[in-house]
């Protein structure tokens, strides 16, 4: 009987080998005609009466004899989805994309779906799936410029949001807050502000909006009418987690530590099921702030759990030795002297690569040199990830990344390393973000290093600031943050500590194996003597020396990252050495760690 047949354990009702063990490669070939057709009719109409079990038992059926039956999956999508049951959901539309790829109500659910969990990467190839199965549909564009805004793209995404307005033919006040989100992230923070209020004014009643609007002027640091916006939302939604995470983050600006940690505790949703990963690492770091430490990491251990549980993303560290492998056997001195590499242009700005695993002070450097008048803050530029993504089609080679660069030594490609500079300095270009005068542009994405033999290739004579920090303050600091970068390692504390030591090891090759133009700087110089080491930064470029430089804080930009509030801030020491407050904590990490902190001369004293 079907009722004794074992579930699978997405909840979709469905047995395992008609859903998520189903195999694709021995589909039984049945159609929706007959019977089948009459039953999914019955199932639709009993949908639609309220009978929902009656209905989910008829797309059961029809399921186990057709298990890509689009009229059955989509009900059955439907009423998983209904029901709350994320994961039965989840499993079933992609199942329907898979089989019918060209549906644009599913590309459209599932870009939403994967967008809230957080894997942004993989909303963008169904993203733009929903642009080439509708071109002028507005919604398919208004997905395309949400995941380009949350992936770091925000000038693709402006366009996608104006196309999506275009076509609608009107100022829709979603997609108005939608591209005043946008904006906000381009630092272009008067334009956004503009659209909020021409929002708000259409419809003043879409809580996300205010939200929005609240969350673009705290990071404006206009922390008063921040609060001002929430009191409004909060009107709308009283004791919603959304508007009190917010708020609680406003009371953290402004350094109300303990009234920012009593809005959180009342941040529980109405089901009782507790804070979020996204509160609960808020009140991690307020109780950091607080000085209590231990029910930090346990705040900090509890969101990380539910980032595994929610997401459903877990550390590929197996796809990432497997790059690291490669790069190593690739980018060898033997191989490295009889590459080509680029040449110099003189007619553009430049490339400033500040590199760094996240959260190890790239972002103060960025905002630090930024400061110069001659150099403009790029901020985290996708652009060698993309190059190295796309190159066996660049060079037209059999091979994939690194090995594709093997075909520079035919006579036809020996310009392809040009060729990929050019490809990446007219992607700059492109986003328009380079000052005038400025002589210089920053790239600070995250994990670059992974990449040096490939960005010292292209940009032979480019400043290579790498930027270190204790590891054991890294792998905290990381921990204490929702990040997706480095093969989504930060959802654990002992893949932080695994990816960590991989990167390292990957850039010590490097630099055994060819000749960079490449100073590393200690985060914890920065901190105890910030003029000297600004002056070493800038004579390294070929800058003089600039005051305003060490007035970082007073740097207006917004810097798109998690460390956006703290480089507003003066410099302080209150980051340096903060791992020795969770040293129990980190021990299981240490014995991965150890290798690097020696050869980073910190020694374990330090810990």
């Amino acid at each position: 009987m079907q009722g004794e047949r074992p579930r699978c354990s997405c909840g979709s009702g469905l047995r395992p080998a008609r859903c998520c063990a189903l195999d694709f490669n021995a589909l039984p070939m049945f159609g929706s005609d007959g019977p089948l057709k009459a039953t999914i009719a019955r199932a639709l109409e009993l949908h639609g009466t309220g009978a929902i079990a009656d209905a989910e038992q008829l797309c059961h059926e029809v399921l186990e004899l057709a298990p890509v039956q689009p009229d059955a999956l989509g009900l059955l999508y439907r009423i998983c989805r209904a029901d709350g049951r994320m994961a039965a959901a989840e499993a079933v539309l992609r199942r329907f994309v898979r089989i019918h790829p060209n549906v644009f109500w599913a590309n459209n659910d599932l870009v939403l779906m994967l967008i809230n969990k957080g894997a942004v990467l993989e909303a963008e190839i169904h993203a733009r799936n929903a642009v080439r199965i509708a071109p002028e549909n507005p919604q398919s564009h208004n997905l395309m410029g949400m995941v380009m805004t949350e992936v770091n793209r925000p000038q693709t995404g402006e366009f996608h949001y104006r196309r999506a307005m275009e076509l609608s033919g009107g100022r829709d006040p979603i997609l108005l807050a939608n591209l005043a989100w946008n904006l906000k992230n381009q630092g272009k923070m008067t334009e956004a502000r503009a659209l909020y209020e021409e929002s708000v004014a259409a419809n003043p009643e879409i809580l996300q909006t205010l939200l929005g609007w609240a969350r673009t002027e705290e990071a404006d640091r206009n922390f008063d009418r921040a609060a001002e916006l929430l009191d409004r939302a909060e009107k709308l939604a009283p004791a919603d987690p959304s508007i009190l995470l917010t708020r609680a983050v406003v009371h953290g600006r402004k350094a109300q530590y303990a009234e920012a940690l009593d809005t959180l505790n009342r941040a529980v949703p109405q089901d009782g099921r507790g804070l979020g990963a996204n509160e609960l690492l808020e009140k991690g770091r307020l109780l950091d702030r607080l000085g209590r430490y231990d029910e930090a990491w346990e705040a900090f251990t509890e969101a990380k759990r539910l980032c595994r549980e929610v997401s459903g993303l877990v550390y590929r560290g197996e796809q990432a030795a497997q790059l690291s492998d490669r790069l190593k056997g690739f980018f060898t001195e033997t191989r490295l002297g009889i590459l080509p590499r680029a040449g110099v242009r003189t007619d553009v700005p430049q490339p400033i690569f500040i590199l760094g695993f996240p959260r190890s002070g790239t972002t103060l450097v960025e905002q630090t040199l930024s400061a110069h008048p001659r150099i403009t803050a790029g901020d985290e530029l996708p652009f060698v990830n993309e190059i190295s993504d796309t190159m066996q089609r660049s060079l037209d080679s059999p091979l994939s990344y690194p090995e594709a660069l093997s075909e520079l030594w035919m006579g036809d490609r020996r310009h392809g390393l040009d060729e990929l500079r050019d490809a990446y300095l007219e992607r700059v270009r492109r986003m328009g973000f380079v000052e005038p005068g400025a002589a210089w542009f920053t790239d600070k994405m995250p994990l670059n290093e992974m990449h040096l033999g490939l960005i010292a290739l292209m940009f032979p004579s480019a400043p290579l600031i790498h930027v270190v920090r204790h590891p054991l303050d890294v792998v905290c600091s990381v921990f204490s943050n929702n990040l997706t970068h480095g093969f989504y390692c930060a959802f654990d504390l002992e893949t932080v500590a695994r990816h960590y030591a991989l990167s390292m090891d990957l850039v010590e090759h490097y630099r055994a194996q060819m000749t960079l133009r490449y100073l590393p700087i200690h985060y914890e110089d920065v901190v105890d003597d910030q003029e000297a080491t600004v002056r070493r930064m800038l004579d390294f470029i070929g800058e003089p020396f600039d005051a305003r430089c060490l007035s970082f804080h007073e740097n207006r930009r917004y810097a798109r990252t998690a460390s956006y509030a703290q480089v507003t801030e003066r410099l302080y020491d209150t980051s340096r050495y903060r791992h020795r407050h969770y040293r129990r904590h980190l021990e299981p990490v240490i014995p991965i760690l150890e290798p690097v902190i020696r050869r980073l001369e910190y020694g374990l004293e330090d810990a």
